[in-house]
């Protein structure tokens, strides 16, 4: 596909429906034992068997973004094993800060 065509998110749900992608996706999860790289940096272990309340518990991330690198969508130098949670703190995605209290418990 050419560079333009993962611009929208049209095309990029298209592309993560593909069969290429589905198969390229299997096979970096074997490559990476299905654990997750970024725990794994981190001394973490994260595996698949996670989190069984999560429907999907691994991601396969793009390192250079599909959007941008449209020729690197199904390299495997480029795609790497992440948790949900994550690849959701690398693009900054549902970081929930600790709510405020609505009211002040302090008495006077």
């Amino acid at each position: 596909m050419p560079a333009t065509e993962y611009k929208t998110k049209q095309q990029q749900k298209k592309f993560y429906r593909s069969g290429a992608w589905v198969a390229v996706r299997r096979e970096v999860l074997r490559r990476d034992n299905f654990e997750c790289q970024e725990c794994k940096r981190q001394g973490r272990v994260y595996t698949d068997k996670h989190d069984p309340d999560k429907h999907k518990r691994l991601d396969v991330d793009h390192i250079k973004e599909l959007e941008d690198y449209p020729e690197l969508a199904l390299d495997f130098e480029n795609l790497e094993t992440l948790c949900v949670r994550c690849h959701n703190k690398k693009h900054n995605r549902f970081m929930f800060q600790k709510k405020k209290p609505k009211w002040d418990d302090e008495w006077w």
